[in-house]
């Protein structure tokens, strides 16, 4: 892919345009309380350049699933208020902060429509407004081109720091950066996604040796071709959590009443056949009648798991098998907890892991934490202040590391090479 545009690249005269940003503002929820703002911060540092360009920044984003429709409990509010107490842009309902250079931030229950264009028209410049929740639009995931076009019917200019959700082709990634174009306007990448490209991009084209990744979670399919693409440049990559279960039965080994993606079994015993000793596989685990709390665990060899048995973690050899290997890593990618870490007992292992990856940065390796599972699993287990970047992309940090396109980013403007213009 060429290289995109950054914020650099947006013209100098911002005073009284209007920056349509799409945010990544789809964070965990307590009721009606943001109960982890770490997404929130992360863009953050992009708002507060436009406000000091004079831009007027109509912040579009999404929160959960709610299907095409409004859902009281999944609406933007209690986020733009968040929004604004980090901002220091004083109260969500356009109130100037104490302070905060007179900013204001003001949020507004539509995603859409000639409510919120009244309200961008009212902006004044180095003000932020929030629409609402852009998936309570029926045609947001169906990346209708129309909605595309009206919300650039009153922006300049687009900015992107939705990392999370650059794998998806929805109106708000992908028809309104390319309608903004259209009009001749500029779509360019904000400060955290330009990181993340940065960061990802060093990891894939140039990472330093040892390459390791670490591969957890529940789902095998969705993480096969980045498994493979890891492996066709020279990683090593160590395999726990439930994934590992299809890994299991793909070498004939008894998985009991464990968790298995049947359908990736074939694809599994594929990937080994080709990766031999560069896909290690855990050599025990932790097992019980059931994965809950207060279970009686035992650890087991890979080997002997018994057909009425769980797995619901890596086994302490595993740990320090994997924890060796990362010992010697010059790079390192982990996506997906080890085991079922939420539940006592079945922790061990990712805390053991992470805790060897937070080691392996300490040691000045370029360590990358991706997805929002792994993220929790970092902060769990108290490193994720000591890894060198965690990932605010789950699925599209997958899809990078994969190889595979992102429409997101295939939206926005190119920079062009000497004798090219830009497009």
């Amino acid at each position: 892919m060429r290289p995109r545009k950054g914020l650099g690249d947006l013209p100098g005269g911002l005073a009284g345009r209007v920056v349509a940003l799409r945010a990544d503002m789809n964070v965990p929820m307590r009721g009606v309380e943001v109960a982890d703002d770490a997404r929130i911060r992360r863009t953050v540092p992009t708002i507060r350049r436009l406000v000091a360009r004079g831009a007027r920044v109509a912040v579009l984003s999404h929160l959960g699933r709610p299907g095409g429709k409004p859902v009281s409990g999944l609406s933007l509010a209690p986020v733009a208020s968040r929004l604004s107490a980090l901002l220091d842009a004083g109260p969500g309902d356009g109130g100037a902060a104490p302070g905060g250079g007179g900013a204001e931030l003001r949020f507004v229950p539509h995603a859409a429509g000639e409510p919120l264009a009244a309200a961008v028209a009212q902006l004044r410049n180095g003000n932020v407004l929030v629409a609402e929740n852009t998936r309570f639009l029926p045609g947001e995931a169906a990346n209708f081109r129309s909605l595309g076009a009206e919300w650039a019917g009153w922006a300049d200019h687009f900015v992107t720091d939705a990392f999370g959700a650059a794998h998806r082709a929805h109106a708000s990634t992908d028809a309104l950066p390319r309608a903004i174009r259209a009009k001749g306007g500029e779509a360019v990448a904000g400060l955290l996604v330009e990181r993340e490209l940065a960061l990802l991009g060093r990891a894939v084209h140039d990472p330093r040796r040892p390459f390791l990744a670490v591969m957890g979670g529940a789902k095998t399919s969705g993480k096969i071709d980045a498994i493979d693409a890891l492996l066709e440049r020279g990683a090593t990559v160590l395999v726990g959590g439930a994934m590992a279960h299809a890994f299991f039965r793909a070498i004939g080994l008894e998985t009991g009443a464990s968790l298995v993606e049947e359908s990736a079994v074939g694809t599994a015993g594929r990937l080994l056949e080709k990766a031999g000793p560069r896909l290690a596989l855990p050599v025990d685990c932790r097992v019980a009648a059931q994965v809950a709390p207060g279970a009686r665990i035992r650890v087991a060899p890979r080997t002997e798991v018994s057909g009425d048995e769980t797995i619901g973690d890596i086994g302490p050899a595993t740990a320090a098998l994997y924890g060796a290997r990362l010992r010697e890593a010059g790079t390192a990618v982990w996506n997906g907890p080890m085991g079922a870490f939420e539940t006592d007992g079945f922790d061990r292992g990712t805390t053991e892991v992470a805790q060897a990856v937070a080691a392996a940065a300490a040691r000045g390796a370029s360590v990358i934490v991706a997805g929002g599972e792994t993220a929790a699993a970092a902060e769990f287990a108290g490193v994720a202040g000591r890894v060198a970047h965690v990932s605010t992309g789950g699925g599209a940090t997958l899809e990078f590391l994969a190889g595979n396109e992102l429409p997101g980013l295939a939206a926005l403007s190119v920079r062009a090479s000497c004798g090219e213009r830009s497009a």
